[in-house]
C-alpha cells in the first residue's frame, strides 16, 4: 500500500458559505466528516491546515493534527505548503490535498490518487470521471480535461473539450460517442513539489481559466490523471449543498 499523508485546507471565511468547515452535518462539523474519510482511507497522517482556532478546537477530540496557517493565503495549495513546513515533511513525502468541503469523499478515491502519483512518476496526480450528459459538459463550473495516451493531462478547461466539431454544429442537447472527462478536485504531490509549486507565479492560462492546476502544466510539469474507482458526490459550497448533504447522510443512515 502506498504510504501517504492527507492534508485538508480549511479556511473559515468561505465566501458562499461563511464558516463552512464548522457548519454542522448530522450534528458534526463538516471538517470532521472530511477528516474521518481521510483516516478511513489509510493515511499515515491526517492534517488540517486552517486559519481559525475554532476549527482547531473542533478537531481536538480526533486523531487529526492541526497546523495554524496564515489568513493571507490565496489558495489551498499555498496553505498546505505552509503546513508542510510546520509539519516538517520530507521533500519526498507523498501528500494528498483533500478539499475541506468533501464530506463523502470515497476512501478508495483518496487512495487511488496517491497510488497514481506513486506509480506514474509525475509531479502531480489527480482524478477524473466520465461525463455522460450534455448539461455537465457545457457547464463552466464543471472542469473538463483531456489526457494523453499515457494518462497525463494535456489540458484542463471550463469549456467543453474536446470540441466535437461536426456533432456540436448540429446539436448540443445530447452527447455523441466520445471520451469526455470531468475533473475531480483532489490532488497528490510530493511535499517538495508542493513547496515549489506555491512559489511559482500564476501562469497566463491559470489566470484566464481560473484553474490553479494549469500553472503546473504551463510550466512543463506532468499531471497524471486516473479515473476514480468510486463516484465523488458533490461537495458543499452553498447552503443548498449543505441541505442536500444532510439528506444524503440521513439516507445512508437508514
Amino acid at each position: 500500500m502506498t504510504d501517504f499523508i492527507v492534508a485538508i485546507p480549511a479556511r473559515y471565511a468561505a465566501s458562499r458559505l461563511p464558516g463552512k468547515p464548522l457548519r454542522l452535518l448530522g450534528g458534526t462539523p463538516l471538517v470532521v466528516h472530511v477528516a474521518r474519510r481521510a483516516l478511513v482511507a489509510g493515511a499515515r497522517e491526517v492534517w488540517v491546515a486552517t486559519d481559525d482556532i475554532r476549527i482547531r478546537d473542533a478537531l481536538q477530540a480526533t486523531e487529526v493534527r492541526v497546523a495554524m496557517t496564515s489568513e493571507r493565503h490565496a489558495s489551498g495549495s499555498d496553505r498546505l505548503a505552509e503546513c508542510a513546513d510546520i509539519a516538517g515533511w520530507a521533500d519526498d513525502a507523498l501528500v494528498v490535498n483533500l478539499q475541506g468541503d468533501e464530506p463523502f469523499a470515497p476512501p478508495a478515491g483518496i487512495r487511488a490518487v496517491a497510488d497514481t502519483l506513486a506509480s506514474s512518476g509525475a509531479e502531480m496526480a489527480t482524478l477524473a470521471v466520465h461525463i455522460d450528459d450534455a448539461a455537465t459538459l457545457f457547464d463552466p463550473n464543471a472542469v473538463k480535461l483531456v489526457r494523453a495516451a499515457n494518462g497525463d493531462a494535456l489540458y484542463f478547461s471550463r469549456a467543453p473539450i474536446p470540441w466535437h466539431r461536426d456533432a456540436f454544429a448540429q446539436s448540443r442537447d445530447a452527447l455523441p460517442a466520445g471520451q469526455w472527462l470531468r475533473h475531480i478536485g483532489i490532488y497528490a504531490y510530493r511535499a517538495g513539489f508542493l513547496r515549489r509549486f506555491s512559489q511559482m507565479p500564476p501562469g497566463g492560462l491559470e489566470l484566464v481559466e481560473s484553474l490553479e492546476q494549469l500553472r503546473a502544466l504551463e510550466a512543463g510539469h506532468r499531471i497524471a490523471v486516473a479515473l476514480t474507482p468510486e463516484p465523488f458526490p458533490p461537495g458543499v459550497d452553498t447552503p443548498e449543498d449543505l441541505a442536500r448533504a444532510e439528506s444524503i447522510l440521513k439516507g445512508a443512515e437508514q
